[in-house]
């Protein structure tokens, strides 16, 4: 079983690399372009013997207590098959 983990600034932390980004792409002329946010994202293999509620709630754990820091960031788990 494959999880994937995508972690994202809250949209009320500033995210300089996202303007960066975004400044970058506008100068090179892609003007339609308003706003960039950038993450992280992780995909993990589970080794077999936990059920998928299992996995979900191992998965969610690790997100929360060490992929993403919840002061400042969001996450969202999904399952692969």
């Amino acid at each position: 079983m494959k999880a994937r983990v995508y972690v994202s600034f809250k949209q009320t932390v500033l995210d300089p690399q996202g303007k960066t980004i975004c400044s970058a792409l506008q100068s090179m002329g892609h003007r339609e372009i308003t706003d960039v946010r950038q993450g992280k994202y992780f995909e993990i293999s589970l080794g077999p013997g936990l059920d998928r509620q299992q996995a979900r709630e191992k998965i969610e754990e690790i997100a929360r207590e060490v992929l993403a820091n919840p002061v400042i960031e969001d996450y969202r788990v999904e399952f692969l098959g």
